[in-house]
């Protein structure tokens, strides 16, 4: 097996080495960024990395999103139009866990001219847990572990989560870097980098306050999501007790009967209001526990990607976060 893994492995990079050189030679290949252009050029692979990289690059970068709008990170396949991007780039910043694990081979298999900037790198990690009633993941034993209940229903660790951004502090945590490694790669405009960094780091360390406060004022900081749960972070940060149908990667969509009926049980002994979800999703489970339990359903917007219509609109994280929090003070503030 770690024969044949290595064997595929080194022919996708000659793979990958032969088309990007063929391209290049050829002078067929995707439009890169105008080599007249003497701002930095950033490539993010992520939503938030390109959010934060436009805030602190300002006029002085050229930021450019890999993921297309509305697109699942988790199913994403680079384009030859990508990994050109990638290779050519000044500074790449990418996510560095499950969801983008095709950069890792993008980036073995080219020479890249650049920087590469990994976000998990940024911040201190937490592992992902199933929590009480969740899904399990697929060939995951159940009899192996101990599922004592836990501190904001916290039980088996499946690895390390890396929606690292979903806390506001990681998020201005990440901008400074950002901030701090564009000066690092344009000493000229090193300050207008790193005032910039630090002036949008500002704003969201004001939005982290207001997410504090609002919860203070919560006697019950229950959520239930009939959906993945990528907001490790946010709950720990403000101290939630969460319960959702799926790990944050899971790439289930049916969850068990057991799960459906332990959530809907859930929103009713905690005389829950609403039942959440997360962007691009069906809903159609939350729905379901929702209607079984008598209350509604909201979205709450994880920041991972936005659709064509928020992007063109001028969506930041910010933006987003504060919707988040208009929402939440809607539904649990009652």
């Amino acid at each position: 097996m770690i024969v044949g893994g290595k064997v595929r492995y080194l022919t996708m990079k000659r793979i990958f080495t032969a088309f990007i050189c063929f391209l290049l030679l050829c002078g067929c290949g995707p439009v890169l960024p105008d080599a007249s252009d003497e701002r930095l050029q950033v490539v993010a692979s992520v939503f938030p990395a390109y959010d934060f990289a436009r805030a602190a690059g300002g006029p002085f970068a050229n930021v450019t999103l890999l993921l297309p709008p509305g697109a699942e990170s988790h199913s994403y396949e680079p384009t030859p139009a990508d990994i050109l991007r990638v290779q050519e780039c000044d500074l790449f910043i990418y996510l560095g866990g499950e969801s983008d694990a095709w950069v890792e081979t993008i980036l073995s298999a080219i020479d890249m001219k650049g920087t590469a900037l990994r976000m998990v790198d940024c911040v201190d990690l937490l592992e992902e847990r199933e929590s009480e009633g969740m899904q399990s993941l697929p060939g995951h034993d159940h009899d192996e572990h101990d599922h004592g209940p836990g501190e904001h229903g916290l039980g088996v660790v499946t690895g390390m989560d890396e929606h690292v951004w979903t806390a506001p502090e990681n998020a201005a945590l990440i901008t400074r870097t950002v901030g701090n490694t564009l000066a690092g790669l344009d000493p000229q405009h090193a300050d207008n980098y790193q005032t910039a960094a630090e002036n949008y780091a500002a704003e969201i360390d004001r939005l982290d306050a207001a997410f504090f406060d609002f919860f203070d004022s919560l006697e019950d900081r229950t959520i239930v999501f009939g959906d993945r749960f990528p907001l490790l972070y946010f709950a720990d940060a403000y101290d939630l007790d969460y319960y959702a149908a799926f790990p944050g990667c899971g790439a289930q969509t049916e969850p068990s009967a057991a799960t459906i009926a332990f959530l809907t049980e859930k929103v009713r002994s905690e005389r829950l209001s609403t039942v959440w979800y997360i962007e691009f999703s069906n809903h159609l489970v939350a729905d379901s526990i929702a209607e079984a339990a008598g209350v509604g359903t909201a979205m709450f917007h994880t920041c991972h990607n936005v659709s064509r219509e928020e992007l063109d609109a001028g969506a930041t994280y910010i933006s987003l976060m504060e919707k988040n929090l208009r929402i939440l003070k809607d539904a649990l503030a009652k």
